[in-house]
């Protein structure tokens, strides 16, 4: 289990205009990388949507903002244009970056056992470090905690 002050795992990600994100590159700013289940879902959706908002407060304060899940990069892309959402998404289809964040997990739904993603969310400092961890998040007002969490990190 990851835990604040650790090394964040660097990965190398396909995104949803087609581009590679590679996570030592961003290195020099602070980066919140959320994961969450699925795309086009209520939660998820109001989720992406709520960091779409406040990504010029992101900006402001010097942070880059990512939202990972296992969907496609064509179906990211997709959600994207359906909601308009600023915030960039990351397709992780082989579960290899959720699994080193500890995100994959076994979950239940009415008494049946299956693997998914634990909505949670990351914020690391401009060294690479994790800062913050969220985990089991709780979508709404998530955004803006995470907002302040970003700006605290400047003082």
């Amino acid at each position: 289990m990851l835990e604040e002050g650790a090394k964040a795992p660097d990965f190398k990600l396909p995104a949803d205009d087609g581009s590679e994100v590679k996570l030592s590159k961003l290195k020099g700013q602070p980066v919140v990388i959320y994961f969450y289940p699925k795309d086009d879902t209520s939660g998820c959706t109001r989720e992406a949507k709520d960091f779409s908002d406040l990504a010029p407060a992101f900006t402001k304060a010097g942070a880059a903002v990512y939202g990972i899940s296992p969907d496609s990069v064509k179906s990211h892309d997709k959600f994207r244009c359906k909601h308009d959402l600023t915030v960039r998404l990351l397709s992780d289809e082989e579960k290899e970056v959720a699994t080193a964040y500890g995100v994959w997990v076994e979950k239940s739904m009415y008494g049946k056992k299956y693997m998914g993603v634990e909505r949670s969310t990351f914020l690391i400092d401009a060294k690479g470090k994790l800062a913050k961890v969220w985990r089991k998040v709780s979508v709404p007002g998530h955004a803006e905690e995470v907002l302040d969490a970003v700006k605290a990190l400047k003082t």
